[in-house]
Parts: structure tokens; sequence; C-alpha cells
């Protein structure tokens, strides 16, 4: 690309949506914005942006534009600092992506990282996307189950989350105590949606609960809890999410086989950057503190 201001230009006006907003963040006319826009669409042949009454909407173009000069962005921001002497400054945007499992502990804790780093911008991605790293679409992740492979990712052993078998008080009350394997016909449960999800607890829950009595089904762990707590049936969650209800009672204790595996996941371009770098000793401090 000849031209790396409009690629910029573009870069802020899909991070931001509005003509106005990558204006002001780049301190020039909004009638600049749209000539760069105008430019590299008409260099590139291909629309990057839906224009409509509220904005600027990337197409998939654009998207893929977006990925790519982020990740540039923050490796020529991070370089500029460090030929400054401002490799400690951590600031502009940190995105974390995550199971979503987590969101309970994490977003504390990242409120937490934004207080401490009041220039920093925080997104919290979670989904059933991956998001990739080798596209800019995230500066750290954490991801669950077997070792990632993907080429050009340092990884890293985070902890193990622990998920047990819960049920609300009230559900108890009115279906009977639930002891064990031998007791699963009696209940109902609430379970995955997902028939070939891989995680360890849903794989177990499908071989065990009889298919009748599955029924009560989400896309979602959050969902999961709330139907539990909901008293909708007998399910799993994360112990330090159920930990926080004391009306959940936990049936069947954590077992090695339902455990899930979680690594910490960064792109070696950025890895060593002052912003992941300092973020990760903070998420590894804290993490010492969860049950």
């Amino acid at each position: 690309m000849d031209n790396w201001d409009e690629v910029r230009t573009a870069y802020q006006v899909a991070r931001l949506g509005t003509v106005s907003g990558a204006a002001e963040v780049l301190g020039v006319h909004h009638a600049t914005v749209i000539r760069h826009i105008d430019a590299i669409e008409t260099r590139l042949g291909v629309k990057l942006f839906q224009r409509h009454a509220r904005g600027y909407t990337p197409t998939e173009a654009g998207q893929d534009l977006l990925r790519v000069a982020q990740a540039t962005d923050d490796q020529l921001n991070q370089l500029v600092g460090r030929l400054k002497g401002q490799g400690d400054d951590v600031s502009g945007e940190l995105v974390v992506t995550s199971v979503e499992s987590m969101s309970s502990v994490l977003v504390p804790l990242l409120a937490r990282f934004q207080e401490e780093h009041p220039s920093l911008t925080i997104r919290f991605l979670t989904g059933a996307r991956l998001f990739r790293l080798e596209y800019g679409e995230a500066h750290v992740a954490i991801r669950a189950g077997a070792v990632p492979d993907q080429p050009d990712n340092v990884v890293q052993p985070f902890r193990k989350q622990r998920f047990a078998l819960y049920a609300h008080r009230d559900y108890l009350a009115e279906h009977g105590p639930f002891t064990g394997v031998e007791d699963m016909a009696k209940h109902r449960f609430v379970c995955d949606d997902d028939t070939i999800s891989k995680a360890p607890f849903s794989r177990w829950m499908r071989e065990y609960a009889p298919e009748g009595t599955r029924k009560f089904r989400v896309s979602s762990m959050n969902s999961i809890l709330h139907g539990i707590l909901s008293g909708a049936g007998i399910g799993f969650a994360a112990c330090w999410d159920a930990d926080k209800y004391p009306d959940l009672v936990q049936v069947l204790e954590p077992r090695d086989e339902w455990q899930a595996p979680l690594w910490l996941v960064t792109h070696v371009d950025l890895h060593r950057t002052s912003k992941v770098q300092t973020f990760l000793t903070f998420l590894k401090n804290e993490a010492k503190t969860w049950g």
C-alpha cells in the first residue's frame, strides 16, 4: 500500500464507525477522512464500507483491513514508544478474548487493570468463534482444551477450570436428592444444546444423562448457570461461579475428567510488548487468589 495515511484513516473509521469520530482521533477535518476513504476504495477497487444514516459499517473487505491495520498500528505504536524511551507506557487498546465461562472472574479483573492504567481501552470478547491473533483480532487469548497449535503463537499453561454438578435447593426439595449416576433417570438436566461439544463435562452429560432427561438445553455456559439457578434442572457450572450463590448445592464434586485446562495465548509479534506483558503479569498474580 502506497499511502499509510489512507489505511490508518480507514482503520479508524472501521473501529469507530463514524467519519466524525475518526476525524477527531486523527486530528483532521472530516472532509479529509472522506477523501482518504474514497481514495483507498478506488485504489483497491473494492468497497470497504456500507454507508448508512448512523455511520459507516465495514464490509467483509473492510473487516479484513481492520484486522491487519490494527495489528500493524499496535506494532508501530510500540516501536515509537521504545524509540522515545517510553516503553513502559500501557495505553491504547487491549483486546482480550476468553471462553465465556470465565467472564464472571475476568470482567472485574479487567476493570481493576483499567483503573491502574486509565489511558487504556479494554475490549473483552467472548463467543463460539475463535478470534485469530495472527489477524490482530486480540492481544491475549485464554483458551480451553487441547494445547493451541496455531503457528506464530506463544502458548503458556495457565490453570485448570474446575467444574462440578449443581442443583438449586428448591429443585432438590421438589424432586428429591441426587446422589450419583444411579439417580440420573429420576431427574432433569440443564445442558449444552451443542450435541458435538468437546467440553469434557458436556461429553459426560451426553453419555450418562438419558435422552429424555435433558429437558433444558441452551447455547452458553452463562445460560446453563442461570437455568440451574431458576430450578430448571441439574447442570454443570464452573466452581468459581457456583460458589457465589449460596442456594446452589454441589451434588457431585469436581472430577479430573471434567476439568478443562486453560492456556494463555499471545502472538509472537506482540508477546513482548509492555502492554501485553504488564497484563499477563497482572493476570497471573490475580489468578493465584482464585479458589
